[in-house]
């Protein structure tokens, strides 16, 4: 296991998961899992949990990042401040899951890029 470099951005992959988690829009929220899964590494949950944790950077929202089921995993030791952060987005907070994730979830929708059919004359 690799140790968490201080440039969170500092692998390849490190910097697609900071691009994924930059474009979750206010009032919703991501797994962990649904963040590798987009990154390309389906299995790097993990990887995705350590790379939030080290970021600290101001333009990336780790906050909307939780874990499977809709569990609010770790935020650098303040799930007081997730919490507040998520609710001050709108996100329905009970005990210490997301409420009504099917709704706040957040899936992006993958752009198609359209080819150009040739029609023989």
């Amino acid at each position: 296991m690799r140790a968490v470099k201080n440039n969170a951005a500092a692998d390849p992959f490190s910097h697609r998961v900071l691009s994924i988690v930059r474009r979750i829009p206010p009032g919703h929220v991501a797994s962990y899992g649904d963040v590798a899964k987009l990154a390309g590494r389906p299995r790097a949950a993990r990887a995705v949990g350590n790379i939030m944790r080290g970021c600290g950077r101001p333009d990336v929202p780790c906050h909307r990042v939780i874990a499977a089921g809709g569990r609010l995993g770790g935020y650098g030791g303040s799930e007081i401040l997730k919490r507040s952060l998520l609710v001050a987005e709108g996100i329905i907070i009970s005990g210490s899951r997301v409420r009504g994730l099917d709704r706040v979830r957040w899936r992006p929708v993958r752009r198609v890029r359209s080819q150009k059919l040739k029609v023989r004359s």
